[in-house]
């Protein structure tokens, strides 16, 4: 059994999950919904990585990271700009 570390944050009403470990994302309703979702994009992932000769994962960098959990804002700041 791998383990892995997940992100959780809330964007435009819906959960988003994000892996660290190989940038992967699973998006619900809920928490638990997200996680879920995540774990089935991780387990497809891994079947074709396995299978694929082609295919490459890695961690996310500490500036994708950073771009995932502060979108939203970056977002509203151009919003807020454009008003200017």
């Amino acid at each position: 059994m791998n383990f892995y570390t997940v992100v959780l944050r809330k964007n435009s009403g819906y959960w988003v999950a994000l892996c660290l470990e190989n940038g992967i994302v699973g998006q619900g309703n809920n928490q638990e919904d997200a996680i879920k979702k995540l774990k089935e994009a991780i387990e497809s992932f891994e079947i074709v990585y396995e299978s694929e000769s082609n295919i490459y994962k890695s961690p996310i960098s500490i500036d994708e990271l950073h771009e995932f959990l502060f979108v939203e804002e970056k977002e509203q700041d151009s919003e807020q700009f454009v008003r200017c």
